[in-house]
């Protein structure tokens, strides 16, 4: 997708400006870098370091984000029932404009997936989600573009939105910086050394000095952590693919609910006018600027064409977007037990958007060695359910 509207070059701070030393040192400017620094700044000195010209211009700016609260590990629900005060009712002035619109999903299933659509219903409820067994006749009043001989059964959940990404990322970004957060853009780290209780990191010709590095570089982060002198905890990062087609010829497809093969072959949503269509698919890649494939591409327009009665005859753009997972697809949010000052928060796959705000809250917490906020204890979320040694164990 590129950038989402609103997010641009954001002017950095000047080195010489620099407050020396700093609490706090973040690496990576994508979703999770920006709202922990935001989640620091105000009691904390905070520098934020961006190797792009800007915030967000890899995964966080690729996402076709939607608030699920049926979406991922239990501990990721968890997070993102967390998220929803905050999603749903901004603080002010941290977004001119709401930051969620009301989408819904619609779950389907072909004759042969029966069984997973039931085991799904069965899970999305105990994860706490509303969720509406659907026949296939009340889901083509929902799409009517969906194939009789195609869709058995579906489900419906109401409560999934649309999540307006740049809103979000800016709010983050602005608000940290009011409270002090120092942005550095195009940066290159350099070899970083630990010397008298501090991390002393080179950017190119100068160096910054912080007490603790928060290491939020995405599908970067294992590679940041070598850098530091940490044995990385083995990511995986997984490339996923979109394209924006028409949607069938004289339709409106804007009030369409976001619609997802139940065994995550493919999913769709409406964007503006058009269709933003994906295979779901989990490529394993090193860590890049990513791009789409075509074959990957025309396996989507292969999938959706067999749901729904539509001619894709264009595609009119494509992209790709790194998620990046622990093996246990749960986050990673700690220190680092074998070197001082090193401080993970990694691995938040596909949900890294709808939990940036419990998430950034509660890493923000584990950093500054404080009890979890109440709000995301009661969701259940421990710090040992997101503890990074949980890897090292044999």
């Amino acid at each position: 997708m590129g950038l989402p509207p609103g997010v641009g070059p954001v002017s950095a701070s000047p080195l010489e400006s620099a407050a020396l030393p700093f609490d706090f040192i973040v690496v990576g400017a994508g979703m999770a870098g920006v709202s922990v620094a935001d989640a620091l700044a105000g009691s904390a000195r905070v520098a934020l370091l961006e190797t792009e010209a800007h915030a967000g211009y890899h995964s966080s700016g690729r996402s076709a984000a939607l608030f699920a609260p049926s979406y991922g590990s239990a501990t990721f629900t968890a997070l993102t029932r967390a998220s929803a005060t905050f999603l749903l009712a901004p603080p002010e002035r941290f977004a001119a404009t709401p930051l969620l619109r009301r989408r819904g999903a619609l779950y389907l299933a072909h004759s042969g997936q029966l069984a997973s659509l039931h085991a799904q219903i069965e899970q999305m409820r105990r994860n706490g989600a509303e969720v509406e067994s659907l026949s296939p006749q009340a889901a083509r009043t929902l799409v009517p573009a969906l194939r009789h001989d195609y869709v058995a059964a579906a489900a419906y959940e109401p409560n999934v939105h649309d999540i307006d990404v740049a809103a979000l990322l800016q709010g983050f970004i602005r608000r940290g910086r009011a409270a002090g957060v120092q942005l550095f853009t195009n940066t290159r780290l350099g070899v970083p050394r630990w010397h008298h209780g501090a991390w002393h990191v080179p950017l190119g010709p100068q160096e910054i000095e912080g007490r603790v590095v928060i290491n939020a570089a995405g599908a970067w982060a294992d590679q940041v952590a070598a850098l530091f002198g940490v044995r990385p905890l083995g990511l995986r990062v997984l490339r996923r693919s979109a394209a924006v087609i028409d949607g069938p010829r004289g339709t409106d497809v804007a009030g369409w609910p976001a619609v997802f093969d139940i065994d995550e072959q493919f999913y769709l949503k409406p964007e503006a006018a058009r269709l933003l269509i994906s295979p779901a698919d989990e490529e394993p890649v090193a860590p890049c600027d990513a791009f789409a494939e075509d074959l990957t591409i025309a396996l989507a327009v292969d999938r959706i064409q067999s749901a729904l009665d539509i001619e894709v005859t264009r595609v009119h753009r494509s992209w790709a977007g790194l998620r990046t997972f622990a093996r246990d697809r749960d986050p990673l949010i700690g220190y680092e037990r074998a070197v001082p000052g090193f401080f993970w928060c990694a691995g938040q796959g596909g949900y890294g958007i709808q939990t940036s705000p419990a998430l950034s809250q509660l890493a923000a917490a584990l950093a500054r060695k404080r009890p979890i906020p109440d709000a995301i204890a009661a969701e259940g979320i421990t710090a040992l359910a997101v503890d990074p040694a949980r890897l090292r164990e044999p």
